[in-house]
């Protein structure tokens, strides 16, 4: 059994992980109406992976004999002009949740929670290849620049991603 403390602080991850599905097809949606429909696919399948980690910690909770308490999700601002804000944006998103569930680790490993800490490990990985993801896609987009050409081989790459 978790504590009322961690439970809570896995409520919060939960609403998180939503508003990151939220807010990658926001993302994808901007790209679709942008013609960018590779960059549209790519985001469409984060958002599902998202939506995914929702559920896992969801489902954690349960198993724990934990109340769940789904919270409102905020509306994510839209102001992206190019693929390359999209990404610099995701990336900065992803940073902001990996210190998230690096907070979880800290408490988990203080309350001496082992059963939270060997969940959380997988999300610690997750979080390193989502910073890799989209680290190299910011890399790829700098090295074209304004290419058309350059821009419309990435997005056709970007749209080969399938969900795992």
């Amino acid at each position: 059994m978790i504590s009322k403390k961690m439970e809570k602080a896995i409520n919060e991850q939960i609403n998180k992980e939503m508003f990151s599905a939220y807010l990658y097809l926001a993302m994808a949606t901007k790209a679709d109406m942008m013609v960018f429909k590779g960059t549209a696919q790519w985001f469409r399948v984060q958002a599902k992976e998202e939506w995914g980690h929702a559920m896992k910690f969801y489902k954690y909770l349960l198993v724990q004999g934990a109340t769940v308490e789904l919270q409102a999700l905020a509306k994510p601002a839209v102001t992206w002009n190019s693929i390359l804000e999209m990404y610099v944006a995701a990336l900065k998103h992803e940073k902001f949740i990996t210190a998230s569930i690096n907070g979880l680790v800290a408490q988990a490993t203080a309350e001496k929670d082992n059963a939270s800490m060997i969940m959380l490990q997988w999300f610690v990985t997750e979080q390193v290849e989502e910073e890799a993801n989209a680290t190299e896609i910011i890399a790829q987009l700098k090295l074209v620049g304004g290419s058309a050409g350059g821009v419309f081989m990435i997005d056709h790459h970007l749209g080969k991603r399938e969900a795992k």
